[in-house]
């Protein structure tokens, strides 16, 4: 799905503009909430009840908006309960209402951020990702190009808190420097925005972790697929996902070699 914009759509009319337009407007106004949550961290609000209210609180506006907007539609949502009518659904809005919980009760970390996405047939197609903190939506509606990469060692971003195991041995094989931050869709955005070249996540995760991210960043023109090559499906009885590397797109080969040595050797 390279190159999404608001034009594409498939042959029966599976999606469209308006779906495109309303990932973001869905992203930003949840993410628009979870900062007036947000505010009363460390004053009147302590930092857990903060991030539970806005795990549930951002789950209950993007449940009951796609609902009314989309009622024909599924959803799977990180903070909802399962259904196996979504199975059922060609189209299905997959959402993380709060990626990054714990860097969102951690005042001014910035590294935190909404998912909205919408998979037909499988497919992450539409998607807006939202890093609220820094005012910054980044969506499938207006497709933003991947920033150029920069001189010098491939920036590899990765989790601060739960790196894969063999992170330091790609790190090693590709001459690559470590750039630790919080969110899953902000490591992915890190890349689109230019701020990172590689994304590699191998310590599980679940779709709603990586369909919005893999949406956007394919429509910036960026590479997104399993660590083995393998394409990224969506809407899937089992939700888990475990495994995702996104880069740009001349980097691909080379990133995804190292990697098929270093798991071999595991």
């Amino acid at each position: 799905m390279m190159g999404t914009n608001t034009d594409d759509v498939l042959p029966d009319g599976s999606w469209g503009a308006s779906d495109h337009a309303a990932a973001r407007s869905l992203a930003r106004e949840a993410g628009d909430l979870l900062l007036e949550i947000r505010k009363g961290i460390g004053d009147t609000v302590p930092a857990d009840q903060a991030r539970h209210e806005g795990d549930a609180r951002s789950h209950e506006f993007l449940a009951h908006a796609i609902g009314e907007r989309f009622p024909a539609d599924g959803l799977l949502s990180e903070e909802g309960a399962d259904s196996e009518l979504r199975l059922e659904r060609e189209r299905v809005w997959i959402v993380d209402p709060l990626d990054g919980t714990r860097e969102f009760g951690e005042p001014p970390r910035t590294d935190w951020a909404v998912h909205v996405c919408l998979a037909v047939a499988g497919q992450a197609v539409v998607g807006a990702v939202a890093l609220p903190a820094r005012g910054t939506v980044l969506s499938t509606a207006e497709p933003q190009p991947a920033s150029a990469g920069r001189p010098g060692p491939l920036r590899l971003a990765v989790s601060r808190s739960r790196p894969p195991a063999f992170v330091s041995r790609f790190a090693e094989v590709l001459e690559a420097q470590l750039v630790p931050m919080g969110s899953a869709g902000a490591k992915a955005m890190a890349v689109v925005l230019g701020d990172a070249d590689v994304y590699v996540h191998a310590g599980g995760q679940y779709e709603w972790d990586s369909a919005a991210p893999v949406a956007v960043a394919r429509s910036a023109g960026l590479h997104a697929s399993r660590i083995d090559g393998s394409p990224l499906v969506y809407n899937q009885p089992n939700p888990w996902l475990p495994d995702l590397v996104i880069c740009r797109q001349e980097s691909a080969p080379d990133v995804l070699r190292a990697l098929g040595e270093i798991v071999s050797q595991l």
